[in-house]
């Protein structure tokens, strides 16, 4: 399905959250952006959570999307 993030997987080490695209290294979270992480992942779709948290949320229909209601 489009449009639906996949491929995200993460793992705690220690204090700090390292979070994978298709195994590879996408982001490593570390202090209070880690918990805040935690606490989403815990709350709402972990792949949706884990795609905004790298920035791969966004595909350039930003603006098309902006204009409509």
């Amino acid at each position: 399905m489009a449009g639906v993030p996949n491929g995200f997987e993460y793992e705690v080490r220690g204090g700090a959250v390292v979070i994978r695209h298709h195994g590879r290294l996408a982001t490593t979270l570390r202090a209070a952006a880690a918990d805040r992480f935690l606490t989403e992942v815990e709350r709402g779709d972990p792949q949706l959570v884990m795609a905004r948290a790298t920035g791969n949320d966004k595909r350039g229909n930003e603006r098309s999307a902006r204009r409509r209601p």
